[in-house]
């Protein structure tokens, strides 16, 4: 290699146009999964923790759904915020063919019928403690019970349109039976996007608070969610769920885990997808709003990195706000 003044790094910054044209990373709204809150409410209801960001009502969703596509965002994803007197011990609710999510499903497929609705498989929207799984006595989290239920789960939401069917639940071997129990159903072209590596993370507060289940939740997940101190388990896991037929992985949180999205990529050489969760959009506006940063810069900074990390794409409650920057 040349050494100075011969090289100079500095050259290739010059100019715009030489910036855009040595970029080693390039973000595109096809980037982008823009997650949505469903209620079964007919207005628009704002969520305090997650400024800017608003649960939906069907007719609402449907709407959202078409600004996706016309900004360019290939796929939505969907979180229910499921009425209390339908959450149960046993969440019940979770596999009704004719659910909030079901209902939003179809009619997103039928408004847009080319933009990807990816679905969240767990129980935590639907129960009475706010798990993602059926509970004991003890108030331990079943493994092998729960995903007999999540399977369910995901049949009525392929049943209803879902392209991507999306485990959160951290529970052992439930993708490998949701993989066969959508190949059985005549269903073989619904993706699994597996959350491989989620971390029992602090990050996820403004989120429980979208769906309803903060306080209803009893003690924590760290029995079924990753410690934040393991990384060679993440590697574990995720070879896991590729073995058993997840077409896709997910690390969860983003922007605190970049260095499982880069193991991840480096060892597997698979579609990975980072969540950048709420308590992280929180984070950006709390410091938009107190004047410590601006959001556009913040917001395209953070999904760069990303995508430089070696991510397929990106679930972020700023997805509209970069796909305008990006279209721009």
């Amino acid at each position: 290699m040349s050494q100075y003044p011969a090289l100079r790094l500095r050259r290739t910054r010059a100019s715009a146009w030489s910036r855009r044209m040595h970029a080693e990373t390039v973000l595109t709204p096809a980037d982008l999964i823009w997650p949505l809150f469903v209620t079964s409410g007919d207005n628009e209801e704002p969520i305090a923790t997650l400024p800017g960001v608003s649960r939906w009502s069907v007719k609402g969703i449907v709407d959202r759904a078409k600004e996706a596509a016309a900004l360019g965002i290939p796929c939505v994803a969907l979180f229910p915020n499921t009425p209390h007197e339908l959450r149960s011990d046993d969440g019940r609710e979770a596999f009704n063919p004719d659910n909030l999510m079901c209902r939003a499903i179809r009619a997103i497929k039928d408004a847009v019928p080319d933009l990807g609705v990816l679905t969240d498989v767990a129980l935590d929207p639907y129960t009475s403690h706010g798990h993602d799984g059926l509970v004991d006595a003890a108030g331990y989290v079943l493994n092998d019970e729960t995903a007999k239920v999540l399977v369910d789960q995901a049949l009525v939401q392929a049943e209803a349109g879902a392209d991507i069917v999306a485990p959160s639940d951290m529970m052992d071997g439930r993708v490998g039976m949701i993989r066969e129990a959508l190949e059985g159903a005549g269903h073989v072209n619904v993706q699994i996007m597996a959350y491989a590596a989620k971390y029992a993370s602090a990050f996820y507060g403004p989120f429980r608070d979208a769906v309803g289940s903060r306080g209803l939740l009893k003690g924590d997940k760290k029995t079924y969610q990753m410690d934040p101190a393991n990384a060679e388990e993440a590697l574990r896991e995720v070879g896991l769920d590729l073995a058993e037929g997840a077409d896709s992985v997910m690390v969860k949180p983003g922007l605190p885990y970049l260095d499982i999205i880069l193991r991840v990529k480096s060892e597997f050489q698979v579609p990975v997808f980072a969540y950048q969760v709420s308590g992280e959009y929180a984070m950006i506006e709390a410091a938009v709003a107190a004047g410590a940063g601006e959001r556009d810069a913040l917001v395209l900074e953070t999904l760069m990195a990303f995508k430089r990390a070696g991510t397929s794409g990106v679930l972020t409650y700023h997805a509209p706000v970069a796909a305008r920057l990006l279209n721009g």
